[in-house]
């Protein structure tokens, strides 16, 4: 049986259409400090062939995410494409502190927004972004309580931080654009969202016992 492929320039041919066939025929391990190198690499010298071998290395995750949320192997294959075009500018603008777990959120939100254009998803909640806790991996049964209790904690939180929190995380916004649209300066944004995270988790967590 023939097969075709997708190409873009700094993969090599990895991506199958061919019917029944894998989609990924070499999965390739991870390691996360060859990762942050690459990371590190690319946001300096903004190579594309190097964000093309750091995303090589996660395919199979992001294939696995778009599939879950798409439902659909063609959507979730045009979707990986998609997210790396989302990634030229995204991993060179936010802090990454383990491009694992940012990628995964990255991945998801993708999904999310595909999902949201086709009208088949109305809202996009921050617990659909954030994995503070395992609190909230709640089945559908308990998910209004999930979220009731999800919206509890950001109301308690400080509004300079629940602001910076949401923007970060909910709005995927990079730091800079935080400054810009609230006025904080860098060092206050990074504490708000660092400290913000932290008091969600303590809320939710306690929430939960």
């Amino acid at each position: 049986m023939q097969q075709k492929a997708y190409f873009h320039k700094p993969f090599k041919k990895i991506i199958f259409t061919t019917p029944g066939m894998s989609f990924f025929y070499k999965p390739i391990k991870s390691d996360d400090a060859a990762d942050d190198i690459l990371l590190s690499n690319y946001q300096k010298s903004g190579d594309l062939a190097i964000l093309g071998k750091l995303y090589q290395n996660f395919l199979p995750l992001v294939y696995g995410v778009c599939l879950k949320y798409l439902k659909d192997e063609e959507q979730a294959k045009d979707a990986v494409m998609g997210i790396f075009e989302e990634l030229v500018t995204k991993a060179k603008k936010h802090d990454i502190k383990q491009f694992r777990s940012w990628l995964y959120v990255v991945s998801r939100n993708y999904c999310l927004m595909q999902l949201r254009s086709d009208k088949k998803m109305e809202t996009v909640n921050l617990d659909e972004v954030m994995e503070f806790t395992p609190f909230l991996h709640h089945d559908d049964t308990n998910r209004e309580e999930a979220m009731a209790a999800l919206e509890k904690c950001l109301d308690k939180l400080p509004a300079t931080q629940k602001q910076s929190v949401s923007l970060f995380y909910l709005n995927e916004k990079c730091y800079k654009e935080i400054v810009e649209l609230t006025g904080f300066s860098l060092n206050e944004v990074k504490s708000y969202i660092q400290n913000g995270k932290r008091n969600l988790k303590i809320c939710l967590d306690k929430s939960s016992e």
